[in-house]
């Protein structure tokens, strides 16, 4: 179906749906080198206002790519809830935003409205809302999540401890773990990017986690970001899976890439809930998954079918919200310049990505981040963090110095965090909070300072003198 939309006597057509979405689209380095994006600022407004008076059934009665051809598709239209959707049916997207900005519902009424949302609609509606809009509505809105603490209440901030190491010594691992904690980090996961995808090196990095967990008795969660297959095949030899975690995108083909396909993931949900049950832990929810996206992932494995890169986003949200993730984080702008070219493209998709993420109901954090061939510098990711934590973002990552050894990428630091909590007043995850007052390494949202911070290094070291190196 075609659309239009005459500004000042001149017409611009949109062949479709996807065509319409893509010329509505913010600027992206990423859409232009697909050759859909707008071809001025124009035409940009044309699809803005075409796309406001344009009815959310739309998107039901064309999906934008076939569910008979693509199960991410598939898997949106057989779980989309026609009863939530009721109250909302006779909007069209522009009215949809001014819903959401003059009487966003509360409680269950927003669950409710969650799940009546497809990731198409949050998409179009995103495509109309301004920087401080997307920050206003996100910073109501209240994902909860548990798993061996709690992330998402109001007032917290988590923060991943990423404390990778170009050739998985577990040793420095833990070393950079104990950095983390001492700065107040580490409560929304322990995570690291393995720099080998084998068996034997996931194991290793999942029991030294594991045991500096238990060894200082550090309500949080463990996790080693390699391909799911290996976690699998890992836990199956007895490593400890806390989440499961695994990279995802909004199309079949682009999970094809991946290397995995839905009937995996949700047999590896599986799994590792059956693995939890044979662990003496107290869990506090049953939330096992971890998933990391990207705006320019199907783009860059060639993916795409058409589709600009942030609606492609939002339906990579829409499959995770299917498998009920504990943590979800858009790694904003690691793909690299080709997608997200500047400061302004970054900061732009990191608050996209955050409040698609909310709206469809998911406990959102952001990695952010920019490669070193950018062009952006450490106060782009000041902005973007700022701007965030008072969009209510459930998590950040903490690398030292905010340099990624492993990864070579920029990101935030456990000092940026740490910063962040004491000028807004956050604290970590309530059970996380709790462990850091009572080893004095934080009074509500500040650090007791160094010198107390020595201390409590000298108590933990000889804790942790099991760690053995990989």
């Amino acid at each position: 179906m075609a659309y239009s939309h005459v500004i000042r006597g001149e017409q611009y057509n949109f062949a479709d749906l996807k065509a319409l979405l893509a010329k509505a689209n913010e600027p992206k380095s990423g859409d232009l080198l697909a050759g859909i994006a707008a071809n001025n600022e124009r035409e940009r407004i044309a699809a803005k206002m075409a796309l406001a008076d344009l009815p959310l059934s739309e998107f039901l009665a064309h999906p934008i790519l076939d569910p008979d051809s693509d199960d991410v598709s598939k898997v949106i239209f057989d779980t989309h809830n026609s009863i939530a959707f009721k109250p909302i049916a006779s909007l069209t997207v522009g009215e949809l935003r001014e819903y959401l900005l003059q009487d966003l519902p509360q409680g269950a009424e927003l669950k409710n409205l969650q799940q009546g949302l497809t990731p198409e609609m949050v998409a179009a509606v995103t495509k109309l809302l301004a920087n401080k809009e997307l920050i206003a509505i996100a910073s109501k809105i209240k994902n909860i999540a548990r798993c061996r603490n709690t992330t998402g209440i109001a007032g917290t901030l988590g923060v991943r401890i990423q404390p990778n190491h170009p050739t998985d010594n577990t040793a420095g691992i833990a070393a950079s773990c104990i950095d983390g904690l001492l700065m107040g980090a580490g409560d929304a996961v322990i995570g690291v990017n393995p720099a080998v995808d084998s068996i034997a090196s996931v194991s290793a990095i999942l029991k030294s986690i594991d045991h500096v967990i238990n060894s200082l008795n550090i309500p949080t969660q463990g996790c080693c970001l390699a391909h799911i297959t290996t976690q699998l095949a890992a836990m199956k030899k007895n490593a400890p899976v806390d989440l499961l975690f695994q990279s995802i995108g909004g199309t079949q083909k682009t999970n094809e890439s991946f290397g995995i396909s839905l009937a995996l993931l949700k047999e590896g949900k599986q799994q590792v809930l059956e693995h939890h049950t044979s662990r003496n832990i107290n869990w506090v929810g049953n939330q096992a998954m971890y998933f990391e996206t990207g705006q320019g992932s199907s783009l860059s494995a060639n993916a795409h079918h058409g589709i600009d890169q942030l609606t492609l986003e939002a339906r990579a949200y829409g499959l995770a919200r299917t498998l009920d993730p504990f943590l979800v984080n858009s790694v904003v702008g690691f793909i690299g310049p080709e997608y997200l070219f500047d400061e302004r493209q970054i900061i732009r998709a990191g608050l996209e990505d955050h409040f698609m993420g909310k709206l469809l109901g998911l406990p959102m954090g952001v990695d952010i981040c920019f490669t070193n061939h950018a062009e952006a510098d450490h106060n782009s990711l000041d902005n973007l963090l700022l701007l965030l934590a008072n969009a209510g973002v459930n998590y950040i990552m903490g690398v030292p110095a905010g340099d990624d050894v492993m990864l070579s990428y920029q990101t935030t630091s456990y000092h940026d965090a740490a910063m962040v909590k004491s000028l807004l007043g956050l604290k970590a995850a309530p059970e996380f909070q709790t462990w850091l007052e009572h080893n004095e390494i934080m009074k509500g949202s500040l650090l007791c300072g160094k010198d107390r911070a020595f201390t409590v290094m000298k108590n933990i070291l000889p804790l942790l003198e099991n760690t053995k190196d990989a």
